[in-house]
């Protein structure tokens, strides 16, 4: 049962107060290993064309107005920071990451919150495999820093001192469901799409990363998002997910950095958007004029910081460990 009393009163207050300590530590630690990593952090801001064209996903909307311009001018906060990310890349930055503030509209729960912090970031020169590698270090770091024993979710345990379990999607259907992902047959009224999510979600994903981290890897292509295909097998994309004691905490990509293949994908989920929900968010035109200029051969990953913070002190809800949530009323 929820505590009525607001976030400020000093006795609520006070019963959070080891987790938020804990919240500044492990960005702290983060933040020293990304340093020593040779990242730079950058900030971008919250206010975009394009808020992010995932379909399932909500944006809030607000007005710009700008004094030598006639009108008003519809932008969104920001899904991620993940476009003007990568627009620095092209400007020319090898390493950046970021502790941003995301906005989606629409989410509420013990784990999703209306306004929550990303940790995103780019290596130039890197593939997805690089990301792997930086997930098993972040998650050692925030462990350390949090003074934790392990990383836990309700009741499961996750030691991030073991070596991660790098598991194909295509191996955890066979495994956990005994399904071939390629020939998933939807149901009448389903998509592709659909029926995955309802066999991950379902049957694969309170399986992962149970004991050490997984990551899940090779995602069919029609789920690739902003990822690259695999040059060895064309049916997957370089997409990975990060899971901790049956909790996804990050999604990363070896980047897409073909411009007309990414409009291609924009609006194939924007159709799908408007089929789904009646509604359409614009395609940034200046994300993909950077592609076109020239985006390096790239890979980024964006990471739920407060779901991270969660499993590193054992919170149950993502209220418990944000400083001064959003008023519910």
């Amino acid at each position: 049962m929820s505590d009525p009393r607001p976030f400020w009163h000093p006795e609520r207050f006070a019963g959070r107060r080891g987790f938020l300590d804990a919240r500044a530590r492990i960005a702290t630690a983060l933040r020293a290993h990304f340093a020593r990593e040779g990242f730079v952090e950058v900030e971008t801001p919250a206010l975009q064309v394009s808020p992010g064209l995932e379909p399932h996903l909500f944006a809030f909307e607000t007005r710009l107005r700008a004094p030598d311009r006639p009108g008003e001018r519809l932008r969104y906060l920001h899904t991620s920071p993940e476009f003007a990310m990568k627009k620095l890349l092209v400007a020319g930055l090898p390493r950046i990451f970021q502790l941003s503030h995301a906005f989606r509209n629409a989410e509420r729960s013990s784990t999703h919150h209306p306004e929550f912090t990303m940790l995103e970031w780019y290596r130039a020169g890197r593939d997805y495999e690089a990301l792997m590698d930086d997930c098993e270090a972040l998650l050692r770091a925030a462990l350390d820093a949090s003074g934790s024993a392990r990383l836990s979710f309700r009741g499961l345990d996750c030691d991030p001192r073991l070596p991660a379990e790098r598991l194909r999607v295509a191996d955890a259907f066979s495994r956990y469901a005994g399904l071939d992902v390629f020939a998933l047959v939807p149901g009448p009224g389903d998509t592709y799409e659909d029926q995955f999510f309802r066999v991950l979600l379902n049957q694969i994903e309170p399986k992962l990363g149970v004991g050490r981290p997984t990551l899940l890897y090779d995602w069919p292509i029609a789920l690739g998002a902003l990822a690259r295909a695999k040059p060895a097998d064309t049916r997957v994309a370089e997409r990975v997910e990060l899971y901790v004691a049956g909790l996804e905490l990050g999604n990363g990509f070896s980047e897409l950095t073909d411009a007309a293949e990414q409009r291609l994908r924009f609006e194939r989920d924007q159709a799908e958007k408007a089929r789904l929900y009646g509604a359409r968010y614009p395609i940034d035109g200046d994300f993909l004029a950077a592609l076109e200029h020239g985006l390096p051969a790239s890979a980024g990953m964006a990471l739920g910081f407060d779901r991270l913070v969660m499993c590193a002190t054992g919170a149950e809800r993502i209220e418990d460990v944000l400083w001064a949530p959003v008023d519910a009323e």
